[in-house]
Parts: structure tokens; sequence; C-alpha cells
């Protein structure tokens, strides 16, 4: 198997918006290559983007674990924890992301979860 070939068809496959099959070609060169951070964020990616927060959470605590400057990896596992509705867990992931790199996105995410919590904290 030509695991850049493979990789490169996995790109093509999640940009179509097939994140499933994507996941499905990735899962393994993720096994094969188990440093490759480029392969491994786009194997979360395609998690998060299925639905499949627990795998998407897995791979981006690697990730994070790996390289803790990483920040849209702590943004996404940020993203992933918020999605699950784990606000308290996401906040401290997005605002460290929204610290190392000041993007909308980013702050709209602190945002959000702050928000959340602020509103059911009261409850």
């Amino acid at each position: 198997m030509d695991l850049l070939e493979e990789y490169r068809r996995a790109t093509f496959i999640f940009e179509s918006g097939d994140p499933l099959g994507a996941a499905r070609l990735l899962e393994p060169i993720v096994e094969a290559e188990p440093h490759n951070a480029a392969v491994r964020q786009l194997l979360a990616r395609a998690y998060f983007n299925s639905a499949q927060l627990k795998r998407a959470e897995a791979q981006l605590r690697l990730l994070v674990e790996h390289d803790p400057s990483d920040h849209y990896a702590h943004h996404v596992l940020g993203r992933t924890l918020e999605r699950a509705g784990r606000f308290r867990e996401a906040l401290p992931h997005l605002r460290l992301a929204a610290a190392m790199k000041k993007q909308d996105d980013y702050l709209d995410a602190v945002r959000r979860a702050e928000t959340w919590l602020g509103k059911n904290e009261a409850v």
C-alpha cells in the first residue's frame, strides 16, 4: 500500500464530504504511521465530522499530548467536547487555543462555552 497515495485519496474523499469514507482509509495509515500528526489530525476531523466524538477525542488527546503547543488540536478537542455537551471540559482547551492564536472562530467557541456554562450553572 502506498501510504502517501492513500492519504491523498482520503483527503480528497474528506473534502468531497465523505468523512466516513475518509476515516476508513486513514485508520490503517495511522496504524502504520502513528507519529504522523497530519494523518492523525485528518482522522480526528473525519471522526468529528461523522459524529464519532469518542474516537475524535481519542485522536485529539494523542495530538495534544504529543504537541501541547498545537493550537488547532486544542481547538478541535474543545469543539469535540463541546459538541458532546461536556462544556466544562471543553473550555480550558478552547481558551488555550484562543490564547495561542487569535482567530474569530476560536474566540466564538470560547464565548459559546462560557455562555452555556454561565446560563446553566445558575440552574
